[in-house]
């Protein structure tokens, strides 16, 4: 992060030369250029039986998470360390089968289905309030 805002008042001084202002929208067009990754590139992915090694071997031997990333040849930036960090969250809460879940895109928004025999009852209980509500009125 120091070397961010380092580059963020190095980059409102470049402007500030040439007579322009830094806003919010060029600060979040610069950080989008200098931090995401490029269009096309393709993230590398690791296969379940790595992970669980890399976590295993990591919770055995004590390791920190950028020591773990140099002994596996992972890069030791900030994202690794949070990709570290993710894996023994999911090792942790739900074990090795955790790595086997999709985890990719949009959570589903479904709506669970209901068995018939269990829509009948409810659409015949829904009926029967209805007509318990209507007697009620004809008797006020």
């Amino acid at each position: 992060m120091r070397y961010f805002s380092g580059g963020i008042v190095y980059f409102n001084r470049k402007l500030y030369r040439v007579g322009l202002i830094c806003t919010p929208k060029v600060r979040h067009f610069w950080r989008c250029i200098f931090f995401m990754a490029n269009k096309g590139q393709i993230q590398k992915r690791y296969s379940t039986e790595f992970k669980i090694g890399v976590i295993m071997d990591m919770r055995e031997q004590r390791l920190g998470y950028r020591e773990t990333a140099r002994k596996y040849g992972l890069s030791e930036s900030g994202s690794t360390v949070d990709l570290l960090k993710r894996w023994e969250r999911i090792y942790l809460e739900e074990g090795a089968d955790g790595f086997m879940k999709e985890r990719r895109g949009a959570k589903s928004t479904k709506k669970a289905q209901l068995d018939p025999k269990t829509k009948e009852d409810l659409i015949a209980e829904n009926q029967r309030l209805k007509m318990e509500i209507e007697y009620l009125k004809k008797l006020s």
